[in-house]
């Protein structure tokens, strides 16, 4: 771990005198205006992506960026989703997939979880994405799952009551988006993708076009 505790120090010699006043504001008031929720996949970094300042996304990292529906009982992404829309405000929630994804790649190719039950257990959550996926007649393909999986989570982000209220009163906008990898692009999933049925369009835009989005939304 030496180069973290380089890392650190870097931060606080050369990153943090120039931002300090940035951190003293954040210090006392925390206002973000995006919920971002991805993958905890160590390639898929939501500020570096959207090249935000710390303080304006709310992050959440789930493997394979699942989103429980809303159940009774304790969850812990069910608190984090309550809290940023509830007692943060934020105007968007963004669920972001990526290429490569290994959640979604076991899950396509039927990989033995059995040696990882909790894994086997928590990616249940993408039964809806496996079945849309085979709807659409593209049982196997991950770009195809990685795709349904967004949408699938974005409906169940909706069956969440804070969520549910704070869309009837159009208060917060959600967006489904899927981040390459090998090229660095994102593509935003059309509406009529991230709400019910599978489409084979998209409106494919760049990182940097991404990012104006969510810092316009911040």
């Amino acid at each position: 771990m030496p180069h973290l505790a380089e890392g650190i120090a870097r931060f606080q010699r050369e990153v943090f005198p120039a931002q300090a006043g940035l951190y003293a504001r954040l210090a006392t008031s925390h206002r973000p205006g995006t919920l971002f929720i991805g993958c905890s996949d160590a390639r898929v970094v939501p500020e570096l992506i959207t090249q935000t300042d710390p303080g304006e996304l709310f992050v959440v990292r789930t493997a394979g960026n699942l989103v429980p529906a809303h159940a009774p009982g304790t969850d812990g992404v069910g608190a984090a989703v309550e809290y940023a829309v509830t007692v943060l405000g934020v105007r968007d929630i963004v669920v972001c997939g990526h290429s490569a994804c290994g959640a979604m790649t076991a899950l396509a190719e039927g990989h033995d979880l059995s040696g990882a039950p909790a894994v086997a257990a928590w990616l249940r959550h993408a039964d809806a994405s496996l079945a849309r996926t085979a709807g659409a007649g593209r049982s196997g393909d991950v770009a195809a799952l990685v795709r349904e999986n967004v949408a699938a989570q974005l409906a169940n982000l909706a069956t969440h009551p804070s969520v549910a209220r704070a869309l009837a009163g159009g208060e917060v906008r959600l967006h489904g988006w899927v981040f390459d990898i090998a090229d660095g692009t994102v593509e935003e999933l059309p509406a009529a993708a991230t709400a019910t049925a599978p489409s084979s369009e998209a409106a494919t835009a760049t990182c940097a076009e991404a990012a104006t989005g969510a810092r316009a939304a911040a």
